[in-house]
């Protein structure tokens, strides 16, 4: 019997409906799958799963994720199943089960799951990306690299660049024109972490078209097809990202960044050039194996411990500038509007800044910054109500059985959190919309469980570069609310809406200040 007709137009659409039809079946099948285990679900549809708005750029990554969080547990679940696609993803609301994946039970959670091939995409060999025994070691190597002391070593470098950007704010104040803080802020942490990463003058205060920010903004400009391929490499084995030879680095970014990196250390051993620098102690890692309190670059040769290859020190470097200028900008940003509109919270924190440096004979110093309490607060209830990064991922690396629970997850089930979703539950945060720092005072953060608050993940796979990210946060809001009064222009969009484009939050249009300068 004839399978097919001389109609070919009838054939194929015949056989396309066929495998439409099979599809669709097999997805039905697929989103059984949290059903069979015991775990409550929402209503994931063909082909998309649950993640229809985040595909069609319809609305934000953090977003869909805070809901997915309050959906449970308005319904009083302490976690779900959602589907990214086919793929099922783990999602939990309850803080002990979080703990327990974050901390407790780490060892059946290590990884990020981010599918990676050091050969063909070498930058994304950094520390965020590495798995197993990899990461252990590199966490190990570079731990020595954030200690406070390493920040009072870094610091002058860093307060150096605040310069650039008063220069800037003296401009705008005198023309009575507004600013697009967040270009300002991003262009002030690049010059940072170009100089303490790369030991480079970036210059992108002085000029926004600085090579440094130009790459810089590449790497978080995402496209359609880039979403795309971000989620590809998310939920895709890492034998099929190999043989579709996936990379997440841009060639023209990954050129521009090996070259940099490569020319500042080749020029730093020929010269034997020290700073006191992020970079230095990479330098360090790659000849000696270790980070020595000391201003060499090597021992002549003589390894005590395994060294970092030129690419592991330049994936580092580069996790370490993508990692510091954008979610540091973006942290400063946001602080920024919430003071811009509440006025009375900008001015007990100028208050502050004033009180302190006049006790530090008016000097920028890194005692004086860490000693300035409410400056910490706000940074914190900034964070919660505007987490740069709205959710954490894991994936399962052993079979694992939820505590106190039926519910049990095998080995490379992704499990996502969303910190956003925390962040905003009255549980933990009422009246979640207000702007209060004195959420973070001692005695209110005794009355909340642990892990309600994770703008920086927890565990052993904190982010290790925290401690320079608030550093940079707090000496830009200092210099800024220390010398000028901050208030909301009218470009600014109330309420604002974030930018469905960025998985970073950012905020639509832009955050647009007017700048007074004080006495």
């Amino acid at each position: 019997m004839a399978v097919f007709t001389s109609n070919i137009l009838y054939d194929v659409t015949a056989v396309f409906v066929t495998l439409l039809f099979g599809l669709i079946l097999y997805s039905k099948w697929k989103f059984l799958h949290w059903v069979k285990i015991g775990l409550p679900i929402l209503q994931p549809t063909f082909p998309f799963g649950d993640a229809k708005d985040i595909i069609l750029g319809r609305r934000t990554i953090g977003e869909v994720y805070k809901d997915f969080h309050r959906k449970f547990k308005a319904n009083g679940f302490k976690h779900g199943g959602i589907y990214m696609f086919l793929s099922p993803v783990y999602l939990p609301t309850d803080p002990d089960i979080i703990k327990h994946i974050m901390q407790k039970d780490f060892q059946h959670f290590i990884n990020h799951g981010v599918s990676l091939d050091e050969k063909i995409d070498p930058l994304n060999g950094h520390l965020f990306n590495l798995e197993d025994e990899k990461w252990k070691n590199m966490r190990i190597k570079l731990t020595p690299t954030f200690t406070s002391g390493k920040m009072k070593m870094m610091f002058q470098t860093l307060a150096d660049c605040s310069i650039g950007l008063k220069d800037i704010m003296d401009e705008s104040a005198a023309n009575h024109s507004p600013v697009d803080i967040k270009n300002i802020l991003g262009r002030f942490t690049t010059d940072i972490i170009g100089s303490v990463a790369f030991g480079l003058e970036c210059n992108s205060l002085k000029n926004p078209d600085a090579e440094f920010r130009k790459y810089g903004k590449k790497i978080f400009e995402v496209s359609t097809s880039e979403r795309l391929k971000t989620l590809s490499l998310s939920i895709l084995p890492k034998s099929v990202v190999r043989a579709l030879n996936l990379k997440r680095t841009k060639p023209d970014v990954e050129q521009f960044f090996m070259k940099a990196i490569r020319d500042t250390v080749d020029y730093r051993e020929k010269n034997n050039v020290y700073r006191k620098d992020f970079l230095h102690l990479l330098i360090q890692l790659k000849n000696r194996g270790s980070v020595e309190e000391d201003d060499k670059l090597s021992d002549g040769g003589k390894l005590t411990e395994k060294a970092l290859s030129m690419n592991e020190l330049a994936a580092q470097a580069y996790v370490f500038f993508l990692a510091g200028f954008e979610t540091s900008s973006t942290a400063m940003t946001f602080a920024l509007y919430e003071l811009a509109t509440n006025l009375h919270v900008q001015d007990k924190l100028r208050k502050e800044i004033n009180t302190v440096l006049a006790k530090h004979d008016g000097q920028l110093t890194y005692a004086a910054v860490m000693e300035m309490a409410y400056l910490e607060k706000v940074l914190h209830e900034t964070l919660r109500k505007h987490p740069p990064i709205p959710i954490i991922v894991r994936k399962c690396n052993k079979d694992y059985t939820i505590p106190n629970t039926s519910i049990h997850l095998k080995k490379g089930t992704r499990v996502n959190i969303s910190s956003a979703g925390l962040h905003t539950d009255p549980e933990y945060y009422p009246d979640p919309e207000k702007f209060d720092p004195e959420r973070f005072s001692d005695e209110n953060k005794k009355t909340r469980p642990d892990f309600t608050w994770l703008p920086f993940g927890e565990g052993p796979r904190l982010c290790i570069g925290l401690r320079f990210g608030m550093l940079q946060s707090r000496v830009g809001l200092c210099v800024l609310l220390k010398n000028y009064k901050i208030t909301l222009n009218g470009r600014t969009k109330v309420p604002i809406q974030m930018d469905k484009r960025s998985f970073v939050s950012a905020v639509e249009g832009g955050v647009w200040l007017n700048v007074e300068k004080l006495d």
